[in-house]
């Protein structure tokens, strides 16, 4: 893979599962439909905000790519996205952002109360598809991945020492706040497949989900508002210790580093701050560094697709590396 990745937009990726896509929407709709007033509300909000449907294209990927042949495919993608939304709503809830997407998040549209409990009904919706499947091991499947996802949040929430917070956590907490689920995503694509493509593409997600954070945290030092769909700086507004910031941090001096403290000490930091602390994080060669790592990641990623016969499919994966490490949005 070369240094720089050539941009790929998600219709290219999507192009060989496209129809199965518009089903996957279809899908979503039906399972997350309820008679009780508020709820049917809240959905019709998810829905329009539900995003790109980037874990179940590479769960339908996965799939085609490893020749696996499976009727419930359709419905696993569906989950996927619906755990992927239960735990955007909780995230937001819990970081009490007002916006995702661009869109009003579900805590400020309506309260705190309904987004947890929202979260909580879109989790056991997704329970109840997965044991109307009648198969364990797509179930423990997701079973394993959103207790790891959940471990990860409460990782993030017990970082009290952030100028401490070194690499090894960040990469624990990633592991299992993101790159799980994209793990999740493309193992199940392939649970019918032979055991080495269905391991391979398991792994494949894991490197990629990691590739795919490190540029989203990397994002939020380098686009505007317009691009990301949050505020520029927002992770460090929220005392968030990212892997620009960590590396940074390592070739700061004394006064640099007491500037980074001033910020995670202050509970509501200005934007002068904040943005005298961004301009430090990328002279001190952080923002350099996570680059470096997210393209470490992503050629590990697509090590892993050579076991697999070539398809338009296997193709679309690998480009759906190059969506991950060269998006801008």
């Amino acid at each position: 893979m070369s240094q720089q990745l050539a941009p790929v937009s998600l219709g290219d990726i999507q192009r060989p599962v496209a129809g199965e896509l518009e089903l996957v929407a279809e899908e979503l709709r039906r399972i997350i439909t309820a008679d009780f007033p508020i709820i049917a509300e809240v959905n019709e909000h998810l829905l329009r905000m539900k995003g790109k449907l980037f874990r179940p294209t590479l769960l339908l990927l996965s799939q085609r790519a490893s020749g696996a042949e499976d009727a419930r495919t359709v419905t696993l993608a569906a989950v996927v996205e619906l755990i992927h939304l239960a735990t955007l709503v909780h995230d937001d809830s819990v970081d009490h952002s007002v916006l995702r997407r661009g869109m009003p998040t579900i805590n400020a549209l309506f309260s705190h109360q309904v987004a947890v409990i929202m979260g909580d009904y879109l989790y056991s919706r997704a329970i109840i598809e997965l044991v109307g499947l009648d198969d364990l091991v797509p179930l423990r499947v997701f079973a394993r991945v959103t207790n790891e996802m959940t471990i990860g949040e409460m990782r993030q929430l017990e970082a009290h020492d952030k100028l401490a917070y070194d690499e090894a956590q960040y990469d624990e907490l990633i592991r299992s706040k993101t790159a799980s689920l994209l793990a999740g995503a493309c193992e199940v694509g392939a649970l019918r497949a032979p055991a080495p493509y269905r391991e391979a593409l398991g792994r494949f997600g894991l490197r990629l989900g990691m590739a795919f954070q490190i540029t989203d945290d990397l994002l939020d030092y380098t686009e505007r508002e317009a691009v990301t769909g949050k505020p520029s700086g927002l992770d460090l507004k929220e005392h968030k210790v990212t892997l620009p910031l960590i590396a940074a941090l390592a070739a700061m001096g004394p006064g640099q580093r007491r500037l980074v403290a001033e910020l995670m000490a202050t509970p509501d930091p200005g934007d002068q701050l904040v943005a005298a602390v961004m301009q430090l994080v990328e002279t001190a060669g952080g923002l350099d560094y996570a680059r470096r790592r997210a393209l470490e990641q992503a050629q590990r990623a697509e090590a892993e697709l050579e076991i697999l016969p070539p398809s338009a499919a296997r193709d679309a994966l690998r480009d759906s590396i190059a969506y991950a490490v060269e998006r801008r949005s």
